[in-house]
């Protein structure tokens, strides 16, 4: 709902219902992707868009319906060689859209979605899109710290639900989740079973890189590659260039400690924190603010010699055994890397295993699941019968799909 924010929260704050089209999944072509929404007011106006046209008419009904009926319903628009124009999709692609009404202060994790909207707060919204019939359009709210809303009698599924949209939340990811009735993840949608749509209205994580130098290059590129907001920073301005780091979104120049007091309203527990100088006049300042920050992670290059050094002169600046506890000095994982390209995986590895729980052994020598978060979600989420890859899939309408409600 990021795109349509500013009316739906005029809607929600004068008390007007409305309805709200989310495209949940898209298959072959389609112009827009998951989270694409349309919304309806009960007066009739229109703001957003789930197809660029396609089908905005028929969604807008569905919308308005909705509101008059006060249900939830998911449905599929496509192409079919007989009647392509009333599939509304003659680009080929597949459309799953859910249409949701909404009436402002009767559902405790819709209005706190909106109300994120307006504060910046991350929030994850999972919404049942389809299952049991009592349960489609319910939803539950997560932040990182607890959740609103609720699913009535299905414990299970809010327990494990909220657990998703909580990992989902912390990777700034949208998509969908198929869960058993026991809350275990499913890669079906068989009786029982229950598929939620995850929203996850939250900025990319931000990782700083301090010190322009041939490491921090390579562990830009990979931070990029997993989704953060890469920032460069080095107080040498011959060294820190936009040339020299292509794959990072801000190169600053500035004394890496006094940039960080600038960020503190920009940083949190998400955040991430590679100190990559190793010269004690930069690190020393920095690391001295950095770990009294809750941030996600702090990691320090240097050989343990630099790491008995930097942890004395640490604690002489006044910091304590859980604060200097903190540093992860040498950062990385030890994968005998050489290169900066393998230093930057090392670095990475350890960033998601800090995130995540893992006990950075072989997969091999551990047991048990592998996953410490599992489930499926946007990219590579459940496909219900008739995927486009299925050489048996039929020609596809739009239609109600199995388990919404009528």
């Amino acid at each position: 709902m990021k795109d349509i924010a500013e009316s739906v929260r005029a809607w929600h704050r004068d008390g007007r219902s409305f309805a709200v089209a989310t495209v949940v999944r898209v298959s072959g072509s389609a112009p827009r992707g998951p989270g694409a929404a349309l919304a309806v007011s009960a007066d009739g106006e229109a703001v957003g868009s789930v197809s660029g046209g396609c089908v905005e008419a028929a969604v807008y009904e569905l919308c308005r319906a909705a509101i008059g009926s006060g249900q939830a319903l998911l449905e599929r628009f496509g192409y079919s060689d007989e009647d392509a124009f009333a599939a509304g999709l003659t680009c080929g692609g597949v459309l799953d859209v859910f249409v949701q009404p909404i009436v402002p202060g009767s559902d405790p994790a819709i209005d706190a979605a909106i109300a994120s909207l307006a504060s910046g707060t991350p929030l994850a919204l999972a919404r049942a899109v389809a299952g049991p019939p009592d349960l489609v359009g319910a939803a539950v709210a997560v932040t990182a710290d607890g959740h609103h809303g609720g699913l009535g009698g299905y414990a299970a599924l809010e327990r494990a639900v909220a657990a998703q949209a909580r990992a989902m939340l912390d990777t700034g990811r949208t998509g969908e989740v198929v869960l058993g009735p026991a809350g275990t993840p499913c890669d079906d949608t068989g009786p029982g079973t229950a598929t939620f749509f995850v929203e996850a209205y939250v900025p990319p994580p931000r990782m700083i890189v301090f010190g322009a130098i041939d490491f921090a290059a390579a562990v830009a590129g990979i931070g990029t590659f997993l989704g953060y907001h890469v920032t460069v920073c080095d107080a040498r301005p011959v060294f820190a260039t936009r040339r020299r780091f292509p794959d990072a979104d801000e190169v600053v120049v500035d004394w890496p400690h006094r940039y960080l007091d600038t960020q503190l309203d920009r940083i949190d527990g998400r955040t991430v924190l590679c100190v990559l100088t190793h010269d004690a006049k930069f690190d020393i300042p920095l690391l001295e603010r950095a770990l009294r920050l809750p941030v996600r992670y702090v990691g320090a290059m240097g050989s343990r010699r630099t790491h008995l050094e930097r942890e004395a002169r640490l604690r002489e600046a006044g910091l304590g055994d859980a604060e200097i506890a903190r540093l992860r000095s040498p950062i990385g994982l030890d994968l005998g890397a050489r290169t900066p390209e393998e230093t930057a995986v090392s670095v990475a590895a350890e960033i998601v295993a800090h995130r995540r729980g893992g006990s950075c052994l072989p997969l091999s020598a551990t047991a048990g699941p592998i996953h410490h978060v599992t489930g499926r979600t946007h990219g590579d989420a459940f496909q219900p019968p008739g995927r486009p890859d299925d050489p048996d899939r039929p020609p596809v309408r739009h239609g109600l799909l199995a388990g919404a409600r009528p």
